[in-house]
């Protein structure tokens, strides 16, 4: 099992990647969301100068604000900087695309779009529309001062739905997935992955699997709802609750249960913005942290319900049944200061007897 973080991108916090680096892990990811972080390739260009093994690539990139070959562009440049440890992950961008009033790519969309940028990155000639225009189109320089596509840069398909699991098997080198409490066990997301790759054509030799999580590793004796345990995931935990929050009133469901009974408090606090300003404030604190009022919506249960939670050794005998399971790895999402701490304790705790 490898174990990586996702970070938020922050220009004063490049030092994160050395020290985690020093720590043994194998990755960090960096968000990319325009409206609310630096920019993750400009983050990511600063961290490949200051590591010397540790893989990096957005975590992930938005298919939504950039077109593929920028998306390239981009990644062939992070692959001169840092030859080999470079992979791109791609999603439909839920917050990026909602903290501007609009919705993430639809999966048809995001389907063509993989298909472009897989072949861009292999070097390949692809037939590609833009502003109603089809063209073929293709890489043009490879000189090194200019961006390089070898070593093969692998991309990695954000999926939390099996049609979007499937795509990564049909298009991509790995997949991206939530596991429980709030996503699907690996075999289901692997099932999906395989009927892409299936539609594709294509094997699955070497294909990656990470889910991204958010990590409580508690001390002995120290309770899930821990004022520490609070401050370290709860905007974590509130990220969750914003998704919902957005499917609900455009879809005009139901909150899932996991929400029910903090819902119409929640909503209060959401519905003190107007309506035309409300896409603004839902995601502004996304993994970083909390509005007024809502620490006092967090308790154990909901701790629990969005996110890994136990002890060392309980964590331990979780990481060795996902990896039997099929998972290859953890990466941990974190956006305040307390990832400092986290990442010294998971690898002094867990990594190391793992």
């Amino acid at each position: 099992m490898e174990f990586g973080f996702c970070v938020m991108a922050n220009i004063d916090e490049i030092g994160f990647f050395p020290h985690v680096e020093s720590l043994g892990y194998t990755s960090v990811w960096v968000a990319d969301s325009q409206m609310l972080f630096a920019d993750c390739y400009a983050v990511l260009a600063l961290a490949a100068r200051e590591t010397r093994r540790l893989r990096i690539g957005p975590g992930t990139a938005i298919c939504g604000t950039r077109i593929p070959p920028v998306q390239v562009a981009a990644v062939a440049t992070l692959n001169r900087l840092a030859p080999g440890r470079v992979f791109l992950g791609i999603g439909t961008g839920n917050t990026a695309m909602r903290s501007m009033g609009q919705r993430p790519m639809r999966i048809a969309a995001f389907g063509d779009y993989l298909r472009v940028l897989a072949a861009l990155l292999r070097g390949e000639a692809v037939d590609y529309t833009l502003n109603g225009a089809p063209r073929s189109i293709r890489m043009l320089q490879s000189e090194p001062g200019y961006g390089v596509l070898q070593p093969k840069i692998p991309l990695y398909v954000s999926g939390f739905g099996p049609r979007a699991m499937a795509l990564a098997g049909e298009h991509g080198d790995g997949l991206v997935f939530a596991i429980p409490p709030r996503g699907v066990p690996v075999s289901e997301a692997l099932g999906h992955v395989r009927q892409g790759a299936a539609r594709g054509r294509r094997d699955l030799d070497g294909f990656h699997t990470c889910t991204l999580t958010s990590l409580a590793l508690l001390e002995p004796g120290e309770a899930v709802d821990s004022d520490r345990i609070k401050a370290s995931v709860g905007p974590n935990v509130m990220a969750s609750v914003y998704y919902f929050y957005d499917e609900v009133q455009e879809r005009g469901i139901d909150p899932p249960p996991f929400l029910r009974r903090i819902w119409k408090r929640y909503c209060a606090l959401v519905e003190d913005t107007p309506p035309e300003r409300r896409h603004c404030r839902t995601h502004e604190f996304h993994y970083t942290k909390l509005h007024p009022g809502e620490a006092e919506l967090i308790d154990e249960q909901l701790i629990r319900d969005t996110c890994l939670v136990g002890t060392a050794e309980e964590v331990i005998e979780r990481v060795r049944a996902l990896e039997k399971d099929g998972l290859q790895e953890l990466m941990f999402a974190t956006g305040n200061a307390a990832k400092w701490r986290l990442a010294e304790d998971f690898a002094r705790r867990v990594m190391s007897r793992v």
